[in-house]
């Protein structure tokens, strides 16, 4: 009986019916394609908890003068720095403007992209589409300049890594000194200790600035779970009230007054004994508005030449306004300086700018242009080089070595010089119609450039928050889909793995190790025929080709015409060469892996023969 091989290209097709995807993969998650070998993609590791349950919306990675890494990352109404150590700090504007979690529709379905898709009951083309609220981010140097969607200021974090002055006279308990001791404190050998079975305070009174973040850091030893409690309390209460145990612990609080009782005490009258030391409560400085910058922009972007540009200046969804070189604040335009600014000529509005080789790329919601440095008097020169080639979302778009990739309203597009082109997609039907339109304004892209790959990030059609991805490899040229829940992300190089982000407020270590955390890693063909699809199959025998035997199992489904019922066989464990006992005109197989392991899954034969054509 001869032994069939099951060749099947790399990547996913899932344009048109079942039957079209004939010989392709047509449904798969998390598993991509090297070199034609199919194997799971890398795993995932808990990194630091950005703040519970929020939504990053933007991110962006860089390194300081000193060579210390730092991401940060907004939400619809905060904004984060984090060190490479994972510590967390709030560094949100005062008086930001909190935007949107969800993208808002007015009259159902008649906002927004929603008139450009027949999904649904037809409603006219008029009212508002509100966007879920996102931020553009990027460096300044070693500094953090922002601009969220929601409030339009444009803002700079200057990274002051101490973190403010100190504000706690004598932290460390050097003296027993400096403090106010309730019964059963005493401070010895550079320790405050508390023994007793009263709840008595150790406390200092603080000198702060009013609508201020602040961090208070103390480590606990000796103390079980909540045994022990911190309490600033200000003129109109207590503005941090929270109980710890052992261990170094940093808490935020901001504070309404110039002035805070600091206190520690056990967190109820019953016997306690713990120590505390190293108290510390400094400032934490948040970004400040960039001086003479245009207000209500929709987003930011830092040029190869070092202009920081604002897009959709002063409200103008049109406009694109930079300031002078190397210095942010100048942005009125006279002889000595190369600040300047330009209405583009679109029906559109600005959507997006983004870095790519000599150039920056002005996306909006309809076509692309160009920013082209051209030294005074002009400064930059602009080109439209695509229409009808929007991008859906104000963080759909990446820039790698061979250009800049985005997602459209219906398609992919990408511009490596020259015109924009369109990218041919081999899932677009279902991507497109998966996609829940009315939040599209949630799609994020980021590349993955140690595998040649650009995801995105979506929300399904049954879903709200982004739950699924489609990713691109524009090296092998072939396209998977799957699920994931993610919202952002910054690829590799400030960082040694990428760091995503999830809809739980957490941020992980990308393509770290192989545990997939319980997700479902498969792929599925369509279907195979023997002899043009005349005779049926009998399948006797399967031969694997793994890496390591075992490590996948496969299941067949067969059918004798495309609509008829379908029937499984399996799962079959791949350890081995394995019985069969199946038959069919049309044979789809199911890969799925089996363990948290790097496995390969290579051409595997199938022992088969025609029994006939019924």
């Amino acid at each position: 009986m001869p032994l069939v091989p099951l060749t099947i290209p790399p990547g996913v097709y899932r344009n048109g019916t079942d039957y079209q995807s004939s010989g392709r993969w047509r449904d798969a998650s998390l598993v991509r394609w090297i070199d034609g070998t199919m194997q799971p993609v890398g795993g995932w590791t808990e990194r630091v908890t950005i703040e519970a349950d929020a939504k990053i919306r933007g991110a962006v990675s860089w390194s300081d003068n000193s060579a210390d890494r730092w991401f940060a990352a907004g939400s619809h109404n905060k904004l984060f720095a984090v060190s490479a150590s994972s510590t967390v700090r709030d560094i949100t504007p005062a008086g930001l403007t909190e935007g949107n979690v969800d993208a808002e529709v007015n009259l159902g379905y008649s906002g927004g992209f929603y008139g450009l898709y027949p999904y649904g009951t037809s409603r006219p083309d008029v009212g508002v589409y509100d966007e879920a609220s996102t931020w553009s981010l990027d460096n300044w140097g070693e500094y953090l300049v922002a601009c969220s969607y929601a409030d339009g200021g444009i803002y700079e974090w200057d990274l002051d890594v101490t973190v403010g002055a100190e504000t706690v006279t004598n932290g460390v308990f050097a003296a027993d000194s400096d403090w106010t001791k309730g019964t059963g404190w005493t401070i010895a050998a550079g320790v405050a200790s508390f023994s007793g079975s009263a709840v008595a305070a150790l406390s200092q009174v603080l000198t702060l600035v009013s609508g201020e973040t602040y961090e208070a850091v103390f480590t606990l030893t000796n103390a079980s779970a909540d045994e022990a409690r911190i309490v600033v309390t200000t003129g109109s209460g207590d503005v941090l009230d929270a109980t710890y145990g052992s261990g170094t612990h940093r808490v935020r609080f901001v504070s309404d007054d110039t002035s805070a009782t600091l206190k520690f005490e056990p967190a109820d009258a019953v016997a306690s004994a713990f120590d505390l030391d190293d108290v510390s409560v400094k400032k934490i400085p948040a970004a400040d508005i960039i001086a003479n910058a245009p207000v209500s922009n929709l987003g930011i972007l830092v040029t190869e030449e070092r202009f920081l540009f604002a897009l959709g200046a002063g409200g103008n969804p049109r406009k694109v306004q930079w300031s002078d070189r190397e210095d942010n604040t100048t942005w009125t335009p006279a002889a000595t300086n190369e600040a300047g600014d330009i209405e583009l000529q679109t029906a559109g509005k600005i959507m997006l700018g983004i870095r790519t080789r000599g150039q920056s790329l002005i996306l909006t919601d309809l076509d692309a242009h160009t920013a082209t440095y051209q030294g005074p008097p002009f400064v930059y020169g602009f080109e439209r080089v695509g229409t009808s080639c929007g991008a859906i979302s104000r963080k759909c778009a990446v820039s790698v070595d061979i250009g800049v990739f985005w997602m459209g309203a219906r398609g992919f597009y990408v511009f490596s010089g020259g015109r924009v082109q369109e990218v041919a997609c081999e899932v677009a039907d279902y991507v497109f119609n998966n996609l829940n339109v009315s939040q599209i304004s949630k799609v994020y892209a980021v590349a993955n450039s140690a595998f040649d790959e650009i995801w995105w990030f979506y929300p399904s059609i049954t879903s709200n928050e982004c739950d699924s991805y489609v990713s691109f490899n524009h090296k092998e040229n072939h396209w998977s889909i799957g699920s994931i829940s993610r919202t952002a992300g910054v690829d590799a190089g400030t960082f040694s793995k990428p760091i995503w982000f999830g809809t739980d407020g957490k941020a992980y270590n990308q393509e770290s190790g192989n545990n997939l955390n319980g997700q479902n890693v498969f792929a599925e063909s369509g279907p195979f025929e023997i002899t043009g699809g005349n005779n049926v199959m009998m399948a006797t025998m399967l031969i694997p080709d793994e890496k390591t035997q075992g490590q996948v199992t496969t299941t067949f489904k067969t059918r004798f015409y495309p609509n008829d019922t379908e029937r499984s066989y399996g799962p079959y464990s791949m350890a081995a060469p394995t019985d069969l006992r199946f038959t069919g005109r049309q044979v789809a197989m199911r890969v799925t892996g089996a363990a948290n392991d790097s496995w390969r899954w290579g051409v595997p034969r199938i022992e088969a023969k025609a029994r006939g054509i019924r």
